[in-house]
């Protein structure tokens, strides 16, 4: 089972890598998309990570999941309507979505926020807020297939959280 993780330069290095390395322990295989595939691109804090493909090459359909981490990435991310359209796709099919810091930039762009209880680093919250979420200031906060959390500090409660929403997805709890 593969989890899709989205990506461009200038991620929150420890909101990619975290999860990248603790959903592989829980068995999953998580490909990379950044804008071009076979890219070597650089976390905000320097740390190396290569792309596996390009987000305009994948399908939801071949996923049980999707990260996105924050940083600086999400801002950038937003901009290009293959994302979006990915993520809106995730979210038509139920499918566990994890957004941390921000991340929320990238499910505010695609439209799937309003009404939705969320977190993120407080330095949103405006944003959220005019999207139609009900902000919450809590380490992590789980609305259906919406799991979110504020930054890497809440990392261990994030993806316990995601974890459980992902294995009750697909069938594993």
């Amino acid at each position: 089972m593969k989890i899709l993780m989205i990506t461009d330069n200038y991620a929150e290095d420890l909101e990619l890598l975290y999860p990248y390395y603790r959903l592989q322990e829980a068995g999953y295989e998580v490909v990379l998309a950044g804008e071009k595939g076979g890219v070597t691109q650089k976390g905000k804090y320097g740390v190396p990570y290569e792309t596996d493909v390009s987000w305009d090459d994948v399908v939801e359909t071949d996923f049980v999941g999707l990260m996105i981490p924050g940083g600086w990435a999400p801002d950038k991310m937003r901009r290009f309507d293959q994302v979006k359209t990915l993520v809106k796709a995730f979210n038509d099919s139920g499918k566990p979505i994890g957004q941390i810091c921000h991340a929320g930039w990238v499910t505010i762009s695609a439209g799937i926020l309003k009404g939705k209880q969320v977190t993120s680093t407080p330095g949103i919250k405006d944003d959220m807020s005019n999207a139609g979420a009900i902000w919450h200031n809590e380490p992590v906060v789980v609305d259906g297939n919406i799991v979110s959390s504020r930054w890497p500090k809440d990392l261990p409660a994030y993806m316990k959280a995601y974890l459980e929403v992902l294995e009750k997805s697909v069938g594993k709890a």
